[in-house]
């Protein structure tokens, strides 16, 4: 108690320090005194500090309503988080828990069965239970036999049923090497079985697709996050996709809320001459300052698009932003987040963390990626400026900078796209209607996927999942007929009117078909049914002759560069 105490305390004299801008702080080594200015000097020392704090939790633990349960880890949580705050919004502190958990991730992987899973609900809402949607090429679940629609009815003797699947997957997660029994029922058969899986390391790639989306275009999906794989992730997938005939890629960073930069400066050196800047850090901090240059004798020449959205932040924003300052890729999609603070980890007593932010980052040109915090209001900048914010008005505001053609472009608010094109979207009214046809595409699909169709028991499944398909326009189509009959069983079994079903056909047929190809190719496989209805995608397949012709203006201006030397 008492060594939490005294962490709490120094916890709160930063506080003191750094919460209050108008004042300003210094330490005096003799007294271990904070004096604090503001108009008339005063001192404070850390024991006058140390009492009061002392006092405060004794008198909560005593008179407060809830002093008896006191969570002393949560309230030092929100202490330090509150204080990082005043700061900037990307510094944070992570307990033990959660610092382990950032661990895990940034190694691409977490420990648990190896298996996604989803909610059926019935035609009143209610969920059903929670069913095994896919599993993972290796993974324990996968080794176990779990297929598509299985039901987990029990893990470790407690009931699943009725429970949403975030409670359920908190069950089937666990330490390595350590069992989940689980009971599932086969929707095949309505048979209940009992499988015990052992808990092992599941891996969770940072590309999570690559394959080739038209002959001689090669497409990858680098949407997850920059781990400590990324790079080796991304070179097998262009050695793949090479193997292939690719000739043009397209790289895909929406939604990469960025991570490991050494991880980003790798893939942008890939394409990338010796001596071109990938990015620049300011800071104060040892080692946070300099240029960091691409030390590529080779570089790639493969033509390439990058696709960003309003998700796409931090390492993901010094790649494009790279790739566009050199003219080396034509960037489509929107605006991208605006996060350019490089935060360095500082590790704490109890396994806890301080991911600190000491340097700001600077495209070649000299762009800052960061938008504007100065408000402090965490919500505005996570949603109203960020990935729910309304497009900009008169932009840029910016200062101009130029890329190596001279093409304009602006810092203070993330990377802009060369080709701006905004995703599909939908009023809230018809995505809630949308909602609602979610669990009879589901349900409707276990039944083909069982043979449970008359009629259509060519869709049947009987077999384990096959990895790495490259998926057909034969593969699974919805047929007029096949649309036909989920009408029927949208109206029967959860009383969707037919016009509804006719209005939404685009959506319906998506949904279903996207599930029958996860029974069979596995999920990840699946997104390349969305991929065909991706307006964001079409435009970059079109922009990649646009691509080839920056390219070659760029190599140009190198070669007339290096002439004059």
């Amino acid at each position: 108690m008492e060594k939490m105490r005294r962490f709490l305390v120094v916890a709160w004299i930063f506080f003191l320090i750094v919460g209050i801008p108008a004042q300003t702080a210094t330490k005096s080594s003799k007294d271990e005194s904070i004096s604090v200015t503001s108009g008339k000097k005063s001192s404070v020392t850390i024991e006058k500090i140390e009492a009061d704090v002392a006092e405060a939790l004794t008198i909560i633990q005593e008179k407060h309503v809830d002093g008896k349960n006191l969570d002393y880890n949560e309230l030092f949580k929100v202490m330090i988080d509150s204080m990082l705050h005043t700061l900037d919004p990307h510094s944070n502190y992570l307990d033990a828990k959660e610092f382990e958990q950032f661990r895990t991730e940034q190694q691409s992987q977490y420990f648990g069965i190896g298996a996604t899973i989803g909610d059926l609900r019935d035609s009143s809402g209610k969920i059903i239970a929670t069913y095994i949607k896919s599993t993972f090429d290796g993974s324990p679940a996968h080794r176990a036999g779990l297929r598509y629609g299985d039901k987990i009815v029990e893990v470790n003797g407690v009931s699943m049923l009725g429970k949403p699947f975030i409670e359920v997957r908190s069950h089937l997660r666990g330490p390595r090497g350590t069992v989940a029994k689980v009971v599932i029922e086969r929707h095949g058969t309505g048979k209940r079985e009992t499988v015990e899986i052992i808990r092992d390391v599941v891996s969770q790639p940072s590309i999570p697709e690559a394959y080739m989306i038209k002959p001689g275009v090669g497409y990858i999906a680098m949407t997850v996050g920059f781990n400590q794989t990324t790079y080796n992730e991304f070179r097998k997938a262009m050695d793949e996709l090479k193997k292939r005939g690719m000739q043009y890629l397209i790289l895909d960073l929406r939604n990469n809320g960025g991570g490991l930069v050494n991880q980003a400066f790798r893939v942008a050196s890939t394409f990338l001459e010796r001596g071109q800047v990938v990015f620049m850090q300011k800071g104060r901090y040892e080692n946070s300052f300099g240029s960091f240059a691409s030390d590529n004798a080779e570089p790639d020449r493969t033509p390439m698009v990058v696709l960003v959205n309003r998700n796409t932040a931090s390492a993901s924003e010094i790649l494009a932003g790279a790739l566009q300052d050199h003219d080396r890729a034509l960037i489509v999609g929107e605006d991208t987040f605006g996060k350019g603070l490089v935060q360095n980890p500082f590790l704490l007593e109890y396994g806890s963390m301080l991911l600190l932010t000491i340097a700001k980052y600077q495209t070649p040109s000299g762009r800052l990626i960061q938008r504007d915090y100065s408000d402090g209001s965490l919500y505005d900048y996570y949603t109203n400026g960020g990935s729910l914010r309304e497009e900009r008005q008169n932009k840029p505001k910016g200062e101009e900078s130029k890329t190596d053609l001279g093409r304009r472009v602006y810092s203070g608010g993330g990377i802009q796209p060369d080709v701006v094109v905004k995703p599909e979207s939908v009023p809230i009214e018809r995505a809630r209607q949308q909602s609602r046809l979610l669990d009879p595409i589901f349900a409707f699909a276990m039944d083909l996927v069982y043979g449970k169709v008359q009629g259509f028991e060519s869709y049947k499944v009987d077999r384990p999942i096959i990895f790495g398909y490259v998926l057909k326009p034969s593969d699974f189509p919805v047929t007029e007929q096949l649309f036909e009959r989920f009408k029927k069983f949208a109206s029967e079994k959860y009383g969707i009117p037919a016009s509804i079903v006719d209005q939404e056909k685009e959506f319906v047929s998506r949904n279903l078909r996207s599930e029958l190809v996860t029974a069979a190719y596995g999920s990840v496989t699946s997104f390349q049914v969305a991929n065909d209805y991706d307006i964001q995608l079409k435009q970059a397949l079109e922009m990649l002759p646009k691509a080839k012709e920056l390219l070659a203006a760029s190599l140009e201006r190198r070669r007339d560069a290096s002439s004059y030397r």
